[in-house]
């Protein structure tokens, strides 16, 4: 799958820290007390900007400090990945652009997404909705290729334990947080990148995410250009110290990161 040439990708990092961020409340380890200000993550969120559109991948409960720490004043669409709470818990925030810009906003999700947000936001749905409700245009989405606007989306399902989870590729760039496991009939979708992020929890072994050492064994068998690493834990250590034993493609990502394809 390859960009249009229409117009270039650009991607920042919201957040890419795990579901507690970093740092971690009542922590005083020496990742949480670090004052490098990439040792400060949010819950991990990207947006993409392609084709003159907003998209953003994934809305947790920082998703309104994001929004105003990268004064973003419109987006066209929210991804989701999958229905846990620190990828979705923000959604209520989306009002602030119904406001201003007088405009729905798409958001796309799986079924499951979709009942795990109307069970979280019952009011946004309800028949005698509240007039300052959340206003979304909801599109269920299966593991097939879909356009938001002249965008090609391409889902790529993974496993975070047990639970189907989808990553998205947009042109060169691929995009896979909360992973345990990528299956085989997957791969073939992320080949070819220019750009993987993955996600690499901490340096052991975790029952529902990459460690550090899976996910570069990942990035060396998918040979992307250059790979970029988030949702990470205080567990992983000082950015500063972690980066400087990577691969020379490989990188911490970290919030407020601006790459482009």
């Amino acid at each position: 799958m390859e960009n249009t040439g229409k117009s270039p990708i650009k991607i920042t990092f919201l957040g890419t820290g795990t579901s507690i961020g970093v740092p971690v409340i009542a922590c005083n380890c020496a990742v949480c007390k670090s004052i490098d200000a990439r040792d400060k993550r949010f819950r991990s969120s990207i947006i993409v900007n392609v084709d003159n559109q907003n998209i953003v991948i994934d809305c947790g409960p920082d998703f309104r400090f994001q929004m105003l720490k990268q004064n973003v004043e419109d987006i066209d669409a929210v991804l989701f990945t999958h229905e846990h709470r620190d990828h979705i818990a923000g959604l209520d925030d989306i009002r602030a652009f119904n406001y201003i810009l007088n405009k729905n906003i798409p958001i796309y999700g799986t079924k499951n997404v979709m009942e795990a947000i109307q069970t979280e936001f019952p009011y946004i749905f309800s028949e005698s909705r509240y007039f300052g409700a959340p206003q979304l245009t909801i599109h269920e989405i299966t593991n097939k290729e879909f356009n938001i606007g002249e965008t090609r989306i391409l889902p790529i399902q993974v496993l975070h334990n047990k639970l189907p989870v989808f990553g998205y590729r947009i042109g060169d760039f691929t995009y896979i947080t909360d992973a345990s496991m990528i299956p085989e009939d997957q791969k073939y979708k992320i080949r070819n990148s220019k750009i993987l992020v993955l996600n690499a929890l901490r340096n052991s072994k975790h029952i529902s995410h990459l460690s550090l050492q899976e996910a570069l064994l990942l990035i060396e068998e998918l040979e992307p250009e250059q790979a970029y690493l988030t949702h990470i834990s205080h567990f992983l250590g000082l950015h500063e110290e972690v980066e400087h034993k990577l691969p020379t493609n490989v990188h911490l990502a970290y919030d407020n990161l601006i790459v482009e394809i």
